[in-house]
């Protein structure tokens, strides 16, 4: 099957592109001759075919066409000028193309034709035996979108070879037969014309794949089914429409040339790859108009800065018509356009400037945190922002912290306040070079324009003012020597006046003596000691005597000042001992340390010199001192020593002779930590104190006869050796041996009871063992409650007492001959141990 036609052989994208119903074939020639075939009439601006123009000249930059009628692209296509009808009658014209650099011309030979087709039936004469196996290939085939007709519109004819045996029945399926769109093409069964039926819009349906059937009358398929693709070849029928109605875009006014300011984008509906959808973008109108400061890419749409005069404080908006054309760009392509608002933001291209040059100012001398001047500046960059806020700087002659420049945030002025007094005695006038700059940094073009910042001189004048004394400096010192005579006068505070630069006419007066050392003179302001001083009375730590002083004027203002007296020390304390009573015991402790503070000055003190006072040989010799260092000495005994308490006395003297002499009394015990004896020592002390008081008690509990005989025997005792009378409030124990048994047994009531030969209850407390001295039985009583007593065996030791857990009661030893003991008690108790009965 095959259609009546010449075939078309595939030229590529654009040989596809076939308008108005126009079938273009390419001679064989080139440059020769081009036959195009058209239907009988076109309109203006439809395309006719194409020519391929590179075939014959590469070159060409110079395309013209004969015939006014037609006119000639770049890409080679061939459109309608004008209305053009075909006659039976052939027509032709030719394409010029010139290469204006090689003078090369060639010319093209255009033939347009308008052929009609002749239809041929046929019919088969014999019966179809059998079906033979022909060639049935799809045919190339198009129609023009938006086409006029007439209608129904001739496409071509579909022809089996078949035909030629055999009366040939042709039919159609597809899309626009029996599928959306339907009914758009039909086929005559008997000649194979296929026909269209209404235009069709490309960007709706651009291709329509048909099937072409081959049957014989009595319904066997000839052939093959063949595929019949018709393709609806574009007509530019579809304008550029931009992306946006209005597009808006900001730049900095800063911006260099070729900045990107934005990009405007348009999409065409129209097939792509083509002339109809080759965009072109142009500016049609800036406003303001001038001077021309924007581009577009033509191709891209990127719109650029092309001028340095981009200046936000000329203008601050530009609006662009903007224009987008298909085609190229040529003037038949179809357009559209929309508007693009630029707007220029603000940088800091503009500096603060002053106002005037100099300005003056004045204030009171004394006065601050005082507004003195305001100070404007002119910015043309944008209102309350860091390119228009002002920041000041006071530059030159504030070297005294006297001022400050602040910037009212709303007047945008430098505000010029006094924070320090001013003193008009030292000056009359301070010149100030202020400066200013704003809050943002210059751009690059007004940083390098400008070598340094505005800046203004602003001249304040002090104004007098008639002030009071001033006391300057606040504190004054003077020095007194130590124990100096009650009304030793010196130099005291001095104020004065400003005005006068003089004190001749303050008066003064005490307002603060710690002590009372001191009187101020009213009229000189010096002081004189009233009473004697002593530098180691003040305050620890604090070698200086402070008085606050009052200085009044006539008018009676006043200041106020201190006097700082450095007493000057005097050697009049001799070093102290710290130590008066100590504990060694031996012989785990050889020796102890003696220290001495000296509350004068260091330059009278220490190093201290040590000895031992005039005592007696014996202690001499059993006591050493030897030195540790500037404060401290060791006190050490001899082996031989016994264990007692001794009393030292200890000279010590300072680096100036000044010395003391202080008894120091050593308990030398026999113990492993000092703390054992000084406990013995204190309940020794406790028990001494409360004889008398037992005493009272044990003659309440005993009989009065027996009372009486207890208190003439003590009497007696006392003549002879000071016996205690507290021995009858103890049981007592007789033992005529040196040493009495040891056992110890606690009572049911609480109390220790230590028998001796089977007697003695109710005592608690042990009786030491007796210890021959001189020929003479000693035996060691001890009182107690709730305590017992370790012995220490061994001759010429003593016996210590530990308190008993009942409490911490005191100890007290006493010492007596056997036969004193046995002499008193025996002719008043008789043989047997008296229990004394204690309430």
């Amino acid at each position: 099957m095959a259609t009546a036609q010449p075939r078309i052989p595939p030229r590529g994208a654009l040989g596809r592109l076939l308008l108005s119903l126009a079938v273009f074939s390419f001679a064989c020639e080139g440059c020769k001759k081009v036959t195009l075939n058209i239907p009988s009439k076109l309109e203006a601006d439809k395309i006719v075919g194409r020519v391929n123009l590179k075939e014959c000249l590469r070159s060409a930059d110079l395309i013209q066409s004969s015939d006014p009628d037609f006119r000639v692209l770049d890409d080679g296509s061939v459109y309608t000028a004008s209305t053009v009808v075909m006659s039976d009658e052939k027509r032709s014209f030719t394409i010029w193309l010139s290469d204006t650099k090689t003078q090369t011309q060639k010319e093209i030979k255009v033939l347009l034709e308008h052929q009609k087709k002749v239809l041929r039936k046929r019919d088969a004469k014999e019966a179809v035996l059998r079906r033979s196996k022909r060639r049935w290939a799809p045919i190339p085939c198009s129609m023009q979108e938006n086409s006029l007709g007439p209608f129904p519109l001739f496409l071509q004819q579909v022809q089996s070879d078949a035909a030629q045996n055999y009366t040939i029945f042709y039919s159609i399926s597809g899309r626009g037969v029996d599928q959306e769109p339907l009914n758009l093409f039909f086929i005559e069964k008997d000649t194979g014309n296929l026909y269209c039926t209404r235009p069709v819009d490309r960007e709706e349906y651009d291709i329509f794949d048909l099937i072409a059937y081959a049957s014989t009358a009595d319904g066997y398929s000839a052939d093959l089914p063949l595929p019949l693709p018709i393709r609806v070849e574009d007509e530019n029928d579809n304008h550029p429409i931009f992306t946006e109605a209005v597009y808006n875009f900001e730049v900095p006014e800063s911006s260099r040339v070729g900045t990107t300011v934005g990009v405007v984008c348009a999409t065409d509906r129209d097939e792509p790859d083509t002339m109809h959808t080759r965009l072109k973008y142009s500016i049609l109108e800036q406003s303001p108009r001038s001077p021309g400061i924007f581009a577009v890419h033509p191709s891209t749409g990127v719109i650029t800065i092309t001028s340095h005069y981009l200046d936000r404080e000329t203008v601050e908006k530009y609006s662009l018509i903007m224009k987008v054309q298909d085609m190229d760009g040529q003037f038949f392509g179809l357009m559209s356009t929309s508007t693009c608002m630029i707007t220029v933001k603000d940088s800091n291209d503009n500096a603060p400037t002053f106002k005037q040059n100099t300005y003056e100012a004045s204030v009171e001398e004394n006065a601050y945190n005082v507004e003195i001047l305001r100070i404007p500046v002119e910015d043309k960059d944008l209102i309350n922002t860091a390119n228009w806020r002002a920041n000041f700087t006071i530059l030159k002659g504030n070297e005294n912290g006297h001022f400050k420049i602040s910037t009212d945030k709303e007047t945008n002025e430098g505000v010029l306040y006094v924070v320090k007094p001013l003193n008009y005695e030292e000056s009359h006038q301070v010149i100030l070079e202020i400066g200013v700059n704003n809050e943002a940094p210059f751009t690059r073009d007004v940083a390098l324009r400008m070598a340094t910042m505005n800046r203004a001189l602003v001249t304040v004048h002090v104004r007098d003012q008639d002030e009071g004394p001033e006391c300057s400096p606040a504190a004054q010192y003077v020095r007194i020597k130590e124990n100096s005579a009650v009304g030793s006068k010196v130099n005291g505070y001095k104020a004065y006046d400003p005005e006068t630069n003089s004190g001749s006419r303050l008066r003064y007066k005490k307002l603060h003596d710690p002590k009372g050392w001191i009187t101020v003179d009213e009229i000189s302001g010096s002081i004189m000691t009233s009473k004697i001083l002593d530098r180691e009375a003040m305050t620890p730590g604090n070698d200086v005597y402070n008085i606050t002083v009052l200085a009044i004027d006539q008018d009676g203002r006043s200041c106020t000042g201190t006097l700082a007296v450095n007493i000057e020390d005097m050697n009049d304390n001799p070093p102290e001992i710290l130590q008066s009573y100590v504990t060694v015991c031996k012989p785990k402790m050889k020796y102890t340390d003696i220290s001495a503070v000296d509350p004068d000055e260091p330059i009278h003190g220490a190093p201290f010199y040590f000895s031992l006072a005039n005592t007696s040989p014996e202690t001499n010799r059993m006591w050493t001192l030897t030195r540790v260092n500037d404060t401290a000495a060791r006190l050490s005994y001899q082996k031989n020593a016994e264990f007692q308490e001794y009393s030292v006395p200890i000279t010590v003297k300072d680096r100036e002779g000044q010395s003391t002499t202080k008894t120091v009394r050593v308990n030398l015990c026999d113990c492993t930590h000092p703390s054992q004896c000084l406990a013995a020592r204190r309940s020794a002390e406790v028990i001494l104190g409360k004889w008398a008081i037992l005493a009272i008690l044990l003659g309440i509990a005993l009989l009065f006869s027996v009372l009486l005989t207890l208190v003439c025997g003590v009497v007696g005792a006392k003549k002879k050796k000071g016996f205690p009378e507290d021995l009858a409030q103890q049981n007592l124990i007789i033992s005529n041996t040196e040493a009495p048994g040891d056992d110890k047994v606690c009572s049911g009531n609480g109390f220790m009871t230590q028998t001796v030969n089977s007697s003695g209850q109710g005592f608690c407390g042990t009786m030491g063992s007796g210890v021959k001295n001189g020929g003479q039985e000693t035996i060691e009583m001890v009182k107690g409650g709730h305590q017992t007593l370790d012995s220490c065996r061994g001759t010429g030791h003593h016996h210590t007492l530990d308190s008993c857990r009942g409490g911490p009661v005191e100890v007290d030893n006493c010492r007596y001959t056997y036969s004193e003991w046995h002499n008193f008690t025996q002719p008043r108790l008789g043989e047997d141990s008296i229990r004394g009965h204690t309430g």
